[in-house]
């Protein structure tokens, strides 16, 4: 192989060339490789912190949805109690009531009996007058004898 004054002047330009790069080039490319390696691990720190952000949220939203439940479980419970305390004052009420209608049935029968008994005493006594104006032959004055016939009404 020869060596000639072109391969010193290419090893020389070559080597001007490499100090030129390593003295404004390489710097340049060293700061945007760091900067990139800063930002990709930047990436990955926020990507882990987003994870363990998200595994609490999870947590959380699976906390809530638990007391939401227990709550309305509770409320569920509530709101039978009050059904069953409703429907049993109705029932209270209903037998209060049931209990009032009787009794005024029964008052109401009570004095449908007086009333009955007083027209059967009227007509038992009217028949007793007419009955007796038949044995004796004669008419009886019933407004004469009125004292007498109330007094045998009240008997009766």
């Amino acid at each position: 192989m020869n060596i000639n004054a072109t391969l010193i002047g290419q090893i020389i330009t070559f080597a001007i060339f490499v100090l030129f790069c390593m003295k404004f080039v390489w710097p340049h490319l060293l700061n945007a490789m760091q900067e990139r390696e800063k930002k990709i691990a930047d990436g990955l720190d926020a990507a882990n912190r987003a994870a363990r952000d998200l595994e609490l949220a999870q947590e959380k939203a699976i906390a809530q949805i638990r007391e939401s439940k227990e709550k309305a479980a509770e409320i569920i419970e509530l709101a039978n109690k009050r059904a069953n305390q409703i429907v049993d004052e109705a029932k209270e009420a209903a037998r209060s009531e049931g209990d009032r209608l009787l009794a005024a049935a029964q008052a109401e029968v009570e004095q449908e009996v007086s009333r009955a008994k007083e027209v059967l005493r009227k007509q038992v006594s009217e028949l007793a007058v007419a009955g007796a104006a038949k044995i004796l032959g004669k008419s009886v004055d019933a407004s004469a004898q009125n004292e007498l016939l109330n007094k045998l009404a009240d008997e009766l």
